[in-house]
């Protein structure tokens, strides 16, 4: 989908700038180049896309729909099956999350698309099928289907709402004052165009610095952690090698198609596959990037219980794949 995108960056980097492909400071900057570009494309377009749904069907009636229909969790399924068939990693999931919070989704239904959407993906699935097979790729996306959509009713049920930042609660009020305005003054879709355009362009000014740091830090993770940086620490003698494989991959950054072949590399060295997994689901679901992405709309306190919650379901798969496997 962003095909064109790695383009520009290869040719900015190893054309314009003539910088060399083997050294660390080069891969970064490139890596650097394409994300930031693409994350700030789907920031505009998400935003811009739910300021024109919002104009339309209110928060409130998002929010009273959701909470007067029982659905029995199945909102949070649909919202991991969401994720599942949207190829985005752990930051590129991040602009979805925040239209999602702004058209008035119940927090632990995001949740669950944020979960969903960087472990499991069509390519991630190709990868898999190929390099491990069938039952082991069933068994994985079902796992990851299941991991967001129980993490996002765990997280539901804690009411984390109180924790969203004030930049998050202002843009929430900017976009019902502007839907009131809507609603009263019956505007035509021709004059509800500016006041959307102004607030697409608030919310890009308020986000970008954080987008620009996140991703400097993935970009550097991407050029100079090694790939195998991490192998000792999770033989299969370690018992406690899952969650440790799960804690140490948050650290690095990269998509799950990214990471697959590393994963391949890990079994082939005789780590059990659920371990090399439960890295795998590590790095995609959880990164420091994606915490810097997320530090603009949710506190400190949030992001902690994010990750943690996130952390605890990883580590379940992973000794749940070691038994299945």
């Amino acid at each position: 989908m962003f095909n064109w995108i790695q383009r520009i960056a290869d040719w900015l980097v190893y054309d314009v700038l003539n910088l060399s492909k083997e050294q660390h400071l080069t891969e970064a900057l490139n890596f650097f180049i394409y994300d930031t570009t693409k994350i700030l494309i789907l920031l505009f377009i998400v935003i811009f896309f739910m300021g024109i749904v919002n104009s339309y069907f209110p928060i409130d009636k998002v929010k009273n729909y959701l909470s007067r229909k029982k659905l029995y969790g199945l909102e949070y399924f649909i919202a991991s099956l969401f994720g599942v068939v949207t190829p985005f990693c752990s930051c590129s999931s991040v602009p979805l999350f925040i239209g999602f919070v702004r058209g008035g989704i119940p927090l632990g239904v995001t949740f669950s698309f944020l979960i969903t959407s960087p472990l499991v993906n069509e390519v991630a699935i190709g990868l898999f099928i190929g390099l491990f097979g069938i039952k082991t790729t069933i068994i994985y996306v079902v796992t990851g289907v299941l991991l967001g959509t129980i993490a996002g009713i765990i997280l539901q049920n804690l009411k984390l709402e109180r924790y969203l930042t004030p930049w998050v609660k202002e843009v929430l009020a900017n976009a019902q004052r502007d839907q009131d305005a809507f609603q009263s003054e019956k505007l035509t879709f021709k004059q509800r165009l500016p006041i959307i355009w102004t607030e697409v362009i608030k919310i890009l000014k308020g986000i970008i610095p954080y987008v620009i740091v996140g991703i400097a830090i993935g970009g550097l993770m991407h050029g100079y952690i090694p790939e195998g940086f991490f192998e000792k620490y999770m033989n299969k003698d370690n018992l406690f090698a899952v969650p440790i494989a799960t804690i140490l991959a948050v650290p690095m950054y990269s998509n799950a198609s990214g990471i697959l072949p590393v994963v391949q590399v890990l079994v082939a060295k005789g780590i059990p596959l659920g371990t090399a997994i439960a890295f795998m689901m590590g790095v995609v679901g959880l990164s420091l990037p994606e915490a810097m992405l997320l530090k603009k709309v949710m506190t400190l306190k949030l992001i902690t219980i994010f990750f943690t919650v996130v952390t605890l379901c990883i580590i379940f798969s992973g000794f749940l794949f070691n038994i299945l496997l």
